[in-house]
């Protein structure tokens, strides 16, 4: 057994360590080391290869308060899932990379609405929102509640009061999942409002209900399905296309293909809530391949622990990764099994945290599982 110490005095403990140490319970249920502060000193005790990992967290976390930030649920999650896989990656623990959390925090933009300020919650964020300022076809990729869609909003909003669009268009796709929209009650509008209803939720917590009701009777705010787009030319606007994942490849070009002069494009999706029939023919799925080698189209990719809703959100998805995992042999971690680097390096890891979380077994572990009962 080892330990590490390090002075923390110059910060205030609470903004690292959170409220009754909840960031540092974090940590150890994570990890299987001691962390504690005496005298202004935090010292980690535990084996020498757990201790590694428990320090260099700590040091990404201590340098996001030098900078002035109080550190949140995300960020420690954050620097735990970056740890993991620069281990995994055969990176070295030891001095290596520190700072990146607080490295992809600088530059990123952040906005004061009427009725709240915006800024971001992860690193992930932080990348976005620089994506968002910088790029004119930006794709978001990743599991809900990491933000995609709200982040959209919100700087299309502050694109609009900068007078650098004169108009936000908000599309989805309205996608039968499960029930036939045909025995919906009411007219056109009305079957695909509740479509849309999220994008309404998402402009209600930015600006006043009267600004909002006022811009929608102008046209200056349009939310409208993603087949009514068919046909026209979107200049000066900001449009974003949220639940990308229900569009086909001909929906996805046909959508692109309508930006004019000063517009940019959002496209948002989650690639493990497709409702489509055949969710290998997705346009997100495709797109990535068609149009990954151009200039200037951004994707940034969200991970579970870029989850900002409440804290079992995160949860509820790690426990179906590891599901879906051993259902289907791979990994999906919520930006699709062919995405990452890593999943052929964490099939032992998938294994591990499924027994131990008691996900259901597989028949052929099952029938494993008898013959050594049997012998």
């Amino acid at each position: 057994m080892i330990v590490r110490k390090f002075p923390i005095s110059h910060l205030d403990p609470i903004s690292l360590l959170g409220q009754n140490d909840a960031n540092v319970r974090t940590i150890e249920r994570d990890i299987p080391v001691r962390i504690t502060l005496r005298d202004g000193t935090l010292s980690v005790a535990g084996e020498e290869h757990d201790v590694k990992p428990a320090v260099r967290v700590l040091e990404e976390l201590v340098e996001l308060v030098e900078r002035g930030r109080v550190i949140e649920d995300a960020d420690v999650a954050t620097a735990l899932g970056q740890v993991r896989r620069d281990s995994s990656n055969g990176l070295p623990l030891d001095g290596n990379g520190k700072g990146k959390l607080a490295e992809a925090y600088d530059g990123a933009p952040g906005y004061t609405f009427d009725r709240k300020a915006v800024r971001p919650r992860t690193p992930t964020q932080a990348l976005y929102l620089k994506a968002l300022e910088q790029n004119e076809v930006v794709f978001g990729i990743g599991p809900a509640g990491t933000g995609k869609t709200y982040l959209a909003v919100a700087a299309a909003v502050a694109a609009l009061r900068a007078k650098k669009v004169d108009r936000i268009i908000l599309v989805r796709p309205a996608v039968e999942a499960g029930e036939s929209l045909g025995f919906l009650p009411g007219d056109m509008h009305e079957k695909v409002d509740p479509y849309l209803r999220p994008m309404y939720d998402a402009l209600a917590d930015l600006m006043s209900y009267d600004k909002m009701r006022r811009f929608l009777e102008m046209g200056v705010i349009e939310i409208a399905p993603l087949a009514f787009m068919r046909g026209r030319t979107l200049s000066n606007a900001f449009v974003i296309l949220d639940e990308a994942q229900n569009t086909t490849v001909r929906q996805m070009k046909m959508f692109l293909t309508r930006l004019g002069l000063n517009s940019r494009a959002v496209i948002t999706g989650d690639l493990t809530q497709i409702d489509l029939r055949t969710p290998e023919t997705s346009g997100l799925v495709r797109i990535q391949s068609i149009l990954g080698h151009v200039p200037d189209i951004k994707f940034v990719y969200f991970h579970p622990e870029d989850v900002v809703r409440h804290r079992l959100v995160k949860e509820i998805i790690h426990a179906f990764d590891i599901y879906h995992a051993r259902v289907e042999r791979k990994l999906d971690d919520g930006v699709g099994a062919t995405l990452d680097p890593l999943a052929a390096k964490l099939d032992s890891e998938i294994r591990e945290e499924a027994k131990r979380i008691g996900a259901p077994l597989l028949p052929d572990e099952a029938k494993d599982g008898q013959e050594g009962a049997q012998a």
